[in-house]
């Protein structure tokens, strides 16, 4: 029997219609007002982002084109700032291989570069005249759907954080930052590292709070992805019923990594059935348990000291029996263990008494705006101590002989926490954003 014109046409309309909605997942940007290159879509420093292009410049910063009329048509012109510039493109949840060329043909240039909630991908990079480089990352971009019917309970304060909105940012930040082009490329078969915690892990949005899963990207290849779904405040609990754990396992695929830490919020559970021994334990067994169901690779995390020395100088144990209990669990259950809490000990008693609250959140009234009042917070990193950090997460992958050694850099030499990098040569470029709120949780 032969179908009706409405028929056809009416399918045809479906059709039309489902292919006009498929989001766009592969960019190539060439950037500046010179030529454009071939198979290149050329952006303008005039290129505001909006929904209806879904790419641009984004959170009112604003760059200059420089346009060198270069035989070379993708590294003869480039935007630049003398201010930090975010540039968003609006992609769907997914992993990503992100490549951007930066340089100047005529002048220097020096590039610090960060994604979406402060993630650091790239540490302060310089470039000479003429001299262009080409910087490649594994990017995921996460959403809050599950299902049809469940998505992700976030807190009121996570509505606003670049990690869980609708797109991908890049933020550049240096001296001179010179952008010259930018790929984006679906990476749909590489290994993802999820990451479950607390305030000591997340991605923090502002200035000048950090933690250690957004340092961890800067030490990773092309070719791993890292997926931080922790948030200040969260207990294994709190994980489990804002739906975390549900979303992380509805995009885990065999052979992805979850990195387990929690504790400090733990300790304020005060049922019948909670503490270090009860419901703590039974939960990090099903964490363990629910990812090696999907094919994932667990690993547990201790909690990070608090910064509470004693009168002999050493680090005091402030988590009672929950690093304890983190350890017998991974014992238990055969998982690797990276035992940050002794490792943070070590870092903090290296320091110092003084020095080590420069690790911390620890910073005289007026140093951001809106600040009146001096903060100190001896839970919270700022930006040195989550790196350093980081750096103690990277030994633990290196110590359990996980897969992911493969994928650390090159620049990654062994890092002894009792011999910290000097915090004289410690260089971190602030975003524009800051906030004088203490994340949640202690």
């Amino acid at each position: 029997m032969k179908k009706s014109f409405l028929t056809i046409a009416a399918g045809m309309l479906l059709t039309t219609s489902a292919t006009a909605q498929t989001p766009n997942t592969t960019f190539r940007f060439d950037f500046g007002p010179g030529k454009t290159a071939a198979g290149y879509q050329q952006v303008l420093p005039t290129a505001t982002y909006s929904d209806a292009t879904g790419y641009g410049f984004d959170f009112g910063t604003t760059v200059t084109g420089v346009d060198r009329a270069g035989k070379d048509a993708l590294k003869g012109d480039f935007v630049t700032s003398r201010q930090p510039f975010y540039f968003s493109v609006k992609l769907p949840e997914g992993n990503y291989t992100v490549t951007v060329t930066l340089g100047d043909l005529k002048g220097p240039s020096s590039t610090f570069l960060k994604a979406e909630s402060r993630r650091l991908l790239l540490e302060t990079t310089t470039t000479k005249p003429g001299q262009f480089t080409t910087q490649t990352f594994t990017l995921n971009v996460k959403s809050r759907r599950i299902s049809d019917t469940e998505t992700v309970s976030l807190k009121p304060r996570e509505l606003h954080k670049l990690d869980w909105d609708d797109r991908l940012t890049l933020e550049f930040d240096g001296a001179n930052p010179c952008l010259a082009a930018l790929e984006i490329v679906p990476a749909l078969t590489v290994p993802t590292i999820f990451l479950a915690g607390n305030s000591t892990v997340v991605n923090q949005d502002d200035e000048p709070w950090a933690a250690w899963g957004q340092m961890l990207p800067r030490f990773l290849r092309p070719g791993v992805a890292v997926a931080n779904h922790a948030e200040s405040g969260l207990t294994l609990g709190s994980f489990l019923s804002s739906k975390r754990l549900a979303k992380v396992l509805s995009v885990m695929k065999s052979g992805d990594y979850l990195f387990i830490e929690f504790g400090h919020n733990d300790q304020k559970d005060k049922g019948e059935n909670d503490g270090a021994w009860k419901s703590y334990s039974e939960r990090l067994h099903l964490f363990v348990q629910e990812a090696r169901k999907k094919g994932g690779i667990p690993v547990i995390v201790t909690s990070t000291s608090r910064r509470t020395f004693g009168p002999d100088g050493r680090i005091e144990n402030s988590l009672g029996d929950f690093p304890a209990a983190a350890r017998k669990v991974a014992a238990e259950e055969k998982v690797a263990l990276i035992d940050l809490n002794v490792m943070s000990a070590k870092l903090y008693e290296a320091l110092g008494v003084e020095e080590s609250k420069k690790a911390l959140v620890h910073y005289p009234a007026n140093t951001y705006p809106n600040q009146p009042e001096p903060l100190a917070d001896n839970t919270h990193f700022n930006p040195y101590g989550a790196y350093e950090l980081a750096k103690c997460v990277v030994e633990g992958i290196k110590t359990n002989h996980l897969g992911l050694v493969k994928f650390l850099k090159n620049d990654t030499p062994a890092f002894d926490p009792a011999k910290p990098d000097p915090l004289a040569n410690w260089v971190w470029m602030d975003s524009p954003r800051s906030a004088v709120t203490k994340p949640d949780g202690n």
